[in-house]
């Protein structure tokens, strides 16, 4: 969910005005020190210049990759430009915080199983929205009792930030072919979070790449949706497809879709740099409600009231109740012919929504099929 609104900082406090290049660099010392303290394990500082980055973008969104994310396109040059978001911003605090579940069901293992859900690792928690905000929050008051008056604004996917080309200028890490950030030290399990200020720190060096040759990402892709290396077709991407999607999921994308019912990690499992990720000890990502290995059918048969509870708090409301259901339906229709995935499909067969009824008749037609294929020729 992003917003449009536009404020502007106060005027510079007297004493953020008064300090020298010294003091500048200590402070930005200070604040990286504190906000690992906060729990984040990464913190970097960039410039507000876009570079290449706005051409980049602006090009992505001319081709349609961005597909019905429309707010995309809504800011104009707000969304790559920070000091036209908040006008006086001039550097950019990039923060990452780790949240690969500690103790979760081994993912790869799990798409395997056809009668368990997989859920995308960043979403089986609390969501990252409300626990990175409340840190960088805490961030700019340390900052505050530094340099009086100086002017801040948190954003956490919130808010029209090109947030992974700031944080390769911050130093975070360089943005893979499959278009998400990478560290040479921690892989990508990680999210980011911004905090525009009007304090002249001095930036750090940008990240290089490190992607060389590899295409592991690109070939894993179950959809295709890596067009080309660093190029990302969101329209053919899971994450899209059973996140921002609100209509129905193209037909051609269902059986690759798998028992993927919120997101996609494929290309972020296969990645090498990922064996240098270490899990997240925050306890807010830890998985709830079993979501890191329950059953389809389980979680097929939650009524709006379970779906409430069960989501509370959580990434996964994003997608709706109607938007769950049909992505579970598809899952379903993917699973392996059985009586209790055939008997939970039933049920919804005349659920009131439209859409939930069009993705499960699909779903019981791949098992009549199946059966179909079973049965022997003479029969």
């Amino acid at each position: 969910m992003q917003t449009d609104s536009t404020t502007e900082f106060p005027p510079a406090a007297a004493d953020a005005v008064a300090m020298d290049k010294a003091q500048l660099a200590k402070l930005a010392d200070a604040i990286k020190r504190k906000g690992r303290a906060l729990g984040f394990q990464q913190v970097g500082i960039a410039g507000v210049d876009p570079g290449e980055a706005e051409s980049r973008f602006r090009s992505w969104l001319a081709r349609g990759f961005h597909g019905e994310m429309d707010y995309l396109s809504r800011h104009g040059s707000k969304r790559t430009r920070p000091a036209e978001l908040v006008p006086g911003t001039v550097r950019v605090v990039s923060a990452r915080m780790d949240y690969w579940p500690e103790g979760s069901a081994d993912a790869e293992d799990l798409l395997e199983k056809s009668p368990h859900a997989y859920v995308s690792r960043y979403a089986l928690g609390r969501d990252y929205h409300k626990v990175l905000r409340a840190r960088l929050k805490r961030l700019a008051e340390f900052i505050r009792v530094q340099v009086g008056g100086a002017g801040y604004r948190a954003f956490v996917d919130s808010a029209p930030v090109l947030e992974k080309p700031l944080a390769q200028n911050a130093g975070l890490g360089w943005i893979g072919k499959h278009t998400n950030l990478l560290n040479a030290n921690a892989g990508s399990w990680f999210f980011l979070g911004e905090l525009f200020t009007d304090i002249p720190l001095p930036v750090d060096e940008p990240a290089g790449d490190h992607c060389g040759s590899c295409t592991a990402c690109i070939d894993i892709c179950p959809t295709g949706a890596i067009v080309a290396p660093y190029v990302l077709d969101a329209r053919r991407c899971i994450s899209y497809l059973t996140i921002e999607l609100r209509g129905s999921i193209p037909e051609e994308f269902r059986r690759a879709i798998g028992n993927r019912v919120f997101g996609c990690d494929d290309c972020q499992l296969v990645c090498p740099w990922n064996k240098f990720a270490v899990p997240s000890s925050e306890a807010d990502f830890a998985a709830r409600h079993g979501l890191d290995a329950a059953l389809l059918a389980d979680l097929f048969r939650w009524s709006e009231t379970d779906w409430d509870a069960g989501t509370r708090g959580s990434a996964l409301r994003r997608a709706g109740y109607a938007g769950w259901l049909r992505n579970l339906a598809v899952a379903l229709g993917n699973a392996e012919t059985s009586p209790e995935v055939i008997a939970a499909l039933r049920e919804r067969m005349d659920h009131p929504s439209e859409l939930v009824r069009e993705h499960v008749h699909w779903a019981l037609e791949q098992h009549r099929s199946t059966a179909a294929e079973s049965v022997p020729a003479d029969a």
